[in-house]
């Protein structure tokens, strides 16, 4: 008696052969889970198989996927393995619980030279200490939709924090992403990347940019919204599955809405909002002193600090 295929990936399902599966990719279905939530006519809709085939097919699929449980107390326990990359700043650290967390996306956002990208540079040096010393002793991917990489930059910050500055660049991989389509993309093929040189952040800066100059007029919010929806759920799946830390700079605007105080707003909607597991809001102050604002965390209350910026680079 022949052996019963496994089902892993969609054309692993019966009746779905490579142009059904594209057809399901194409329309955001890419994985087990998603096809097993269909109803057999709307698989049947999209993927262009009759509604029998379209029974079995998702039949197969919900055989194939599984709920894991675990108790607080696990959670509890996987919590404490997580890493932190210090910010240069004992106040900021403290602010967001110790520092730039693993497995979780931390969001900055704020007016254009508020600091947003300086702190990317810091934290793509600090990634590289060792654990005891604020660091992750892992490399950078660092995807740079503003063409705002200044090697020259963090190259001084390495120097002010006592690293060679030849190491720290060679351990930053910086993709240069000028659309929407590759900045997607290097999320969605950055595994091996990430294993074969021990990745422990990722920086995206800024992630909004390239959504906003692309997908312009109320007609294509709601396409703009869905990609949008997919790379950060991307990004998060990289911080999940490698135990590493995203961060992200994002773009504001001014609420016309807001009468009374500060109107700034970041860009993104309700998607990034919820995305984001911390949420900062930079702005300038006298000289080099920023003021950085909690804005969302799960952890911590809301607060603020101020941190300087210095061309030895994040301090307090």
């Amino acid at each position: 008696m022949a052996k019963e295929k496994a089902v892993r990936e969609l054309e692993d399902l019966p009746g779905i052969g490579e142009t059904s599966a594209e057809k399901l990719r194409n329309a955001g279905i890419s994985t087990l889970e998603k096809v097993a939530v269909l109803s057999p006519h709307e698989l049947s809709e999209i993927s262009g198989i009759n509604v029998e085939a379209a029974k079995k097919a998702v039949a197969a699929a919900k055989a194939a996927t599984h709920i894991e449980y675990e108790t607080a107390a696990s959670v509890s326990k996987k919590r404490e393995e997580l890493g932190k990359i210090t910010t240069g700043s004992k106040g900021l650290d403290e602010l967001i619980g110790g520092g730039v967390e693993t497995n979780a996306i931390t969001e900055v956002y704020g007016k254009f030279a508020s600091g947003k990208t300086q702190i990317g540079f810091q934290l793509a040096v600090n990634a590289q200490r060792q654990k005891n010393k604020g660091g992750l002793g892992g490399s950078c991917l660092f995807i740079d939709t503003e063409g705002t990489f200044r090697p020259e930059r963090v190259m001084s910050m390495a120097e002010g924090s006592g690293i060679d500055p030849a190491e720290v660049l060679e351990k930053i991989i910086v993709v240069r992403a000028q659309t929407t389509d590759k900045q997607i993309l290097t999320a969605e093929r950055a595994d091996k990347l990430i294993e074969e040189n021990n990745i422990k952040l990722i920086v995206v800066d800024s992630l909004m940019a390239l959504f906003r100059s692309e997908f312009i007029g109320r007609g294509s919010l709601g396409e703009r919204q869905q990609k949008l929806n997919m790379h950060v759920h991307q990004l998060q799946k990289l911080a999940d599955r490698y135990n590493l830390a995203v961060y992200v700079t994002n773009q504001v605007m001014d609420n016309p809405g807001i009468l009374f105080g500060d109107p700034t707003t970041p860009v993104g909607g309700n998607i990034l909002a919820h995305a984001a597991t911390t949420r900062l809001y930079i702005r300038k102050s006298k000289e080099e002193k920023r003021i950085v604002r909690l804005v969302d965390s799960p952890s911590m209350p809301d607060g603020e600090c101020i941190i300087k910026i210095t061309t030895k680079g994040v301090s307090d």
